[in-house]
């Protein structure tokens, strides 16, 4: 299958709330903690909505004025959005959010996302919250030079998140090779 990195489109806004919710469902759902299905709609289900469409289109159009302080990608599948990654210069640079359907996952697609995202993060350090039962998530982030900081949050009450921080590289080889708008071939 063939996925596409690309800059997104203000049209594409109609499909990252939704697909932000879809992700939501398919990965946080713990009985345990109090996080079902109503939970979830409740706490993201904006997003989906007109004022959430309108919301991904303000930060599209944002990031394409301010590419120095804003950065977005797309995933594409054909015509699909399958996922996105998102993150801010104000500072310090954040990652997020970054999110991936589960079906387009193990295909290579997560690390050209992040290795995307870091390149334009150059050698500066990098912050991201990560939900802690986000087990394949946390290792990804590992994966990719992040360390858990110690610092956690309990979002909204229920959802168990820990900080984790990529340090300033020492030279800008660290951070890998450019990508920008590619295709490669999973398997």
């Amino acid at each position: 299958m063939t996925h596409l990195l690309t800059a997104p489109r203000p049209d594409d806004s109609a499909a990252l709330g939704p697909l932000q919710l879809r992700v939501w469902l398919q990965t946080y759902s713990d009985r345990a903690a109090g996080i079902d299905e109503a939970w979830i709609r409740r706490q993201r289900g904006s997003a989906a909505t007109a004022q959430g469409v309108a919301r991904w289109r303000e930060f599209i159009e944002a990031a394409a004025r301010r590419p120095d302080l804003m950065f977005c990608r797309v995933a594409r599948e054909g015509t699909e959005i399958v996922g996105f990654v998102c993150g801010r210069r104000d500072g310090v640079v954040t990652l997020g959010p970054m999110y991936l359907l589960d079906e387009a996952q193990g295909h290579g697609l997560g690390g050209r996302m992040m290795e995307a995202f870091l390149t334009w993060a150059g050698d500066a350090a990098v912050h991201l919250w990560v939900t802690e039962f986000n087990t394949r998530a946390v290792r990804f982030y590992e994966r990719h030079g992040f360390r858990t900081t110690g610092e956690r949050e309990l979002w909204r009450g229920r959802l168990p998140n820990v900080r984790m921080t990529r340090a300033a590289a020492t030279s800008h080889e660290d951070r890998g090779r450019t990508v920008g708008d590619t295709e490669s071939s999973g398997t």
